[in-house]
């Protein structure tokens, strides 16, 4: 799904650059993108063509919400307000739970629910304990005098909530594998660093140009807990776009450096 520029509405808050070549996109309060997927491409850049179904296709269907604060779990606005480009419309929670890692558990684990395929639902706690989703269900047996998705989702949130509690950077990280290729980066694909503090971030989209040079986006939570948002670049030409250069080995963002090294997939569902 590419934007077209020329169809966009016009906002007083946000202020489109087309400078040699590239594309600049400075957002105030109000976002206009709907979606992550809408969220304009700089000039000679295309979406990478994902499979209707694919963890990309739903990260692309993400609803954006109009206002640009990030908001922690109780409520109050992040003291840092220069970190994002736009915030997702996924709930936080009322607990200090939904940091990085678990931010990034739950796009995935909330993808493979919306398919159908629950039963891939895993991540492990420190201790090594698995949490399979269809496994905790049959633990936690759904209370059937309501409808069966309402009950079913009711118990989604909460299997959530315990992997919020008992996993981490350390538990996501042993679960991930390597990525070889940073330039060959793909949406879905997760920046961690293991540790107290450590951080994850998710990339949310990938384009390129005609020569196969690759940029991509980039969502996070953070410390506290708080609505999990697309952060913005260094890169002034292309924010909120990262360029995919491996012969850089650091990865610049608002509140985090990571180095390409740390760049990790998923297992293949089995």
């Amino acid at each position: 799904m590419q934007s077209n520029l020329s169809r966009l509405p016009y906002n007083a808050g946000i202020l489109i650059f087309l400078l040699t070549g590239s594309c600049r996109i400075a957002a105030q309060s109000t976002n206009p993108w709907p979606t992550i997927g809408a969220i304009p491409l700089p000039a000679g850049y295309h979406r990478i063509p994902a499979t209707d179904g694919s963890f990309t296709v739903w990260l692309r269907n993400i609803r954006l919400k109009k206002d640009r604060t990030v908001y922690l779990f109780n409520g109050s606005p992040k003291r840092n307000q220069d970190a994002q480009f736009a915030v997702l419309d996924i709930p936080v929670g009322h607990q200090d739970l939904q940091q990085c890692a678990d931010a990034v558990m739950r796009l995935r684990a909330e993808w493979l629910y919306a398919a159908g395929v629950s039963g891939a639902i895993t991540f492990y706690t420190e201790q090594g304990r698995r949490l399979n989703f269809q496994e905790w269900l049959q633990q936690h047996p759904i209370e059937t005098r309501r409808p069966l998705a309402d009950t079913r989702r009711e118990a989604f949130d909460k299997y959530l909530t315990t992997v919020f509690t008992y996993c981490s950077t350390r538990t996501l990280q042993r679960q991930l594998l390597p990525v070889p290729d940073f330039s060959a980066i793909d949406a879905g694909e997760v920046l961690i660093r293991a540790g107290s503090p450590g951080h994850a971030m998710l990339v949310a989209d990938v384009a390129e140009d005609s020569h196969g040079h690759r940029i991509y986006l980039l969502a996070q939570s953070y410390m506290p807990a708080q609505d999990i948002h697309i952060v913005v670049s260094p890169d002034g030409g292309l924010s909120p776009w990262y360029r995919a250069d491996a012969a850089n080995p650091l990865i610049q963002t608002p509140e985090w450096t990571f180095k390409t090294s740390e760049l990790c997939n998923w297992p293949l569902i089995k």
